[in-house]
């Protein structure tokens, strides 16, 4: 089987995350799971499927037994955006000039089936290899990251160090962003809007303590940069409220994204900015959700091995969060890694280009050889 095809059977099984507008009803984790737990015994690997949520299970196999040997993953994830409004079949992994088009083939199927593919390649040498290379597929990574927070708590002390399947054009991202989501909400008293004196507004509450908490956030966030991911940011992506024209609304709310650098998270984290800001306005902070940035030494031993095996794999930051953020949180040194361009992810017409997907197969058939025959120095 080529990298190729293996690509399109994984694309061809939906694994959409079920949260925020799915845009179908074939959602979950567990199908793709189950097809590469199959897949992965046949090459010898042990197989466990850890369940997270109802019906949406972590994935880990392991080549060998859990011995004194140092230990490495690859880690993509099992879940894909949503597939509202997408102007292809987001499931035919239809293949045209010279690119595979359907959800997941860049974010993150094609990091996947590379990772795969290399490791088929060398299956017969993983058992008794000086380093164990695992495999492990993480559930809704897409939303809150629960699998990978699951799997950092139980079994992040297991490694040393982690790559994480992400379309990186094969670069080694070593640094990104944290991300806190929160949502605003704002309260007030429902009236008929002939006489709008008797209500009071809430959305108008909420617009103006949007506009005060942006213009003065945004300056705030400028302060906390990085030489290599720039500096904090806000985005204001949705916002809600009331039931009808008619009715003066009496609640409103909106979601709100934190981009976070690591020198905002050293300085108190964004929720402490932004309870700053929000005290004198009325607003209520609801359900912030906080994601830490990332940063691993670019002189780590794995990250020269990586360049090692392929010298134009640069060390590069990226403003997006994955969950490699909640591995190296937990103390297990992590990069993203992957064929494919970050530029497709999440698109209407997401593709790869097979060119890209085949290098990548070959990078991980490279490294994974190198790994096995001639692993690098022991980390102090």
């Amino acid at each position: 089987m080529s990298v190729t095809e293996l690509l399109q059977q994984l694309v061809r099984i939906p694994s959409v995350n079920p949260d925020n507008s799915p845009g179908t009803d074939q959602v979950g984790e567990a199908r793709l799971a189950e097809f590469l737990g199959e897949w992965l015994r046949d090459l010898g690997a042990h197989v466990e499927i850890e369940e997270i949520l109802p019906g949406r299970p972590n994935l880990i196999a392991r080549f060998g037994p859990m011995d004194d040997r140092p230990r490495i993953l690859l880690g993509p994830h099992l879940d894909t955006v949503g597939v509202e409004g997408m102007t292809i079949d987001p499931f035919a992994a239809d293949i045209r000039d010279g690119k595979m088009w359907g959800r997941g083939t860049s974010d993150t199927k094609g990091p996947m089936a590379a990772m795969l593919w290399g490791l088929q390649q060398h299956a017969a040498l993983l058992e008794s290899a000086p380093v164990a290379v695992d495999f492990v597929a993480f559930m809704g990574e897409e939303s809150g990251q629960w699998g990978s927070k699951r799997f950092a708590e139980q079994h992040a002390d297991d490694y040393e160090f982690a790559i994480v399947g992400e379309p990186t054009s094969l670069d080694v991202v070593h640094t990104t962003k944290g991300s806190m989501w929160a949502t605003l909400r704002t309260t007030g008293k429902a009236a008929h809007s002939s006489q709008p004196e008797r209500g009071e507004n809430a959305v108008m509450k909420l617009a103006r303590a949007l506009d005060r908490i942006e213009t003065r956030l945004s300056r705030t966030l400028a302060e906390f940069t990085h030489p290599v991911l720039g500096h904090s940011t806000l985005n204001v992506g949705v916002i809600r409220g009331g039931t009808r024209p008619n009715i003066v609304p009496d609640w409103a709310e909106a979601e709100i994204d934190i981009r976070t650098t690591p020198s905002l998270r050293d300085a108190g984290g964004p929720l402490r900015v932004l309870q700053e800001e929000v005290v004198v306005t009325g607003v209520e902070i609801v359900d912030p959700h906080d994601n830490p940035p990332m940063e691993t030494d670019t002189s780590h031993p794995w990250i020269k091995r990586i360049q090692s095996v392929r010298p134009a794999s640069s060390c590069v930051g990226a403003p997006w969060f994955s969950d490699a953020a909640h591995l190296a949180a937990r103390g297990l040194p992590s990069v993203c890694l992957g064929p494919g361009s970050i530029d497709q992810a999440h698109t209407a017409d997401e593709f790869i280009e097979l060119k890209a997907l085949e290098e990548g197969a070959e990078f991980f058939s490279q490294f994974i050889q190198a790994t096995v025959t001639h692993p690098p120095s022991p980390i102090a």
